[in-house]
């Protein structure tokens, strides 16, 4: 069993549920599932960039990701409905909770001039939403190896009802959130 799953049934279960005095263990928010997605804007002109972005997030994830194809067509962009322009990845179960370790322990500490995840990303409903400028702060990326640096987002999609849950929940996990002053 994974550590953090571990952590979540032992520590974070007990304190939300002291926190927020639930009567029952099945009202305490967990997490559901992260989406890890990669926007590729460049690729309407070439495709390499593309498959590029597909293997480094396959790299990242350990799964292979789904090519999102552009829903309309905008013409300044020289898009057309249907072209590929970007990847995406949904975890869940073992593997979510293996991947939300290695980007809070391995991930996020190598981010430069790091100050802390921003709390103003939640949007209402207790999902949490963040970006990484690089996926050179992931330990398998191969610096010499890449074309180009590209951002992602991370999306956790929790069972909490609030964002105040949800923030409880994600800091138990230790998302490590910017101090408030």
């Amino acid at each position: 069993m994974n550590r953090l799953k571990e952590r979540y049934k032992t520590q974070v279960v007990e304190a939300l549920t002291k926190r927020f005095g639930y009567h029952n263990p099945h009202q305490v928010p967990k997490m559901e599932k992260i989406v890890v997605s990669m926007g590729v804007g460049q690729a309407t002109q070439n495709k390499a960039l593309l498959d590029n972005a597909v293997k480094d997030m396959e790299l990242i994830c350990g799964r292979k990701p789904v090519v999102t194809k552009a829903r309309k067509s905008i013409s300044n962009f020289k898009l057309r409905k249907g072209m590929p322009i970007g990847c995406k990845v949904t975890l869940r179960n073992e593997v979510m909770y293996e991947f939300y370790d290695r980007l809070i322990s391995l991930a996020i500490p190598r981010i430069r001039d790091f100050r802390g995840i921003p709390v103003d990303a939640f949007d209402g409903r207790g999902n949490f939403s963040f970006g990484l400028k690089e996926q050179t702060v992931f330990p398998e990326i191969d610096y010499d190896k890449i074309d180009t640096t590209r951002g992602l987002n991370i999306t956790i999609v929790t069972t909490a009802k609030t964002d105040e849950e949800c923030r409880a929940l994600l800091q138990e996990m230790g998302m490590p959130f910017q101090k408030s002053e």
